[in-house]
């Protein structure tokens, strides 16, 4: 059975503390993505995510120089390496997280997404409920 070792991405972008969500929002838009875990060194201290940026800074009126940790989420979800496909999807089905950051020791060692999970064909239909769980879930609270 494949773990997430063999589908997550290890060669995340990362950020540190000190950087500025206008730093991290032109990061996001170089490297297509929606979210980039902030670290000091390997160690992860939170994530930001480009919805953080919008509802904690953009509708709050902060500037562009604002810090990273003053709208990152630091309250996480994360896996490790060593865990089952299934077990991260029902982990990001359950905490309705599309992004799970994967740890070891406490440092960043990678990142495994839902369409991560989708493409292996063994989880496609856990994929696809955990997608569709968090979505209405999201639906239901707006």
């Amino acid at each position: 059975m494949k773990t997430i070792r063999d589908i997550m991405t290890t060669n995340v972008d990362t950020c540190s503390p000190q950087d500025s969500i206008y730093e991290i929002a032109v990061k996001m838009k170089q490297d297509d993505v929606g979210v980039i875990p902030v670290c000091e060194g390997m160690k992860l201290l939170g994530v930001i995510t480009d919805r953080d940026i919008v509802i904690r800074a953009v509708a709050e009126k902060k500037q562009g120089s604002t810090k990273v940790t003053d709208v990152m989420s630091s309250e996480l979800v994360t896996g490790s390496p060593d865990m089952n496909i299934e077990e991260a999807s029902d982990l990001m089905s359950k905490d309705q997280i599309r992004r799970l950051p994967i740890v070891e020791n406490s440092n960043l060692v990678g990142i495994v997404s839902l369409g991560d999970i989708a493409v292996h064909k063994e989880t496609d239909s856990k994929a696809g409920v955990a997608l569709s769980e968090i979505s209405e879930q999201r639906d239901q609270l707006q």
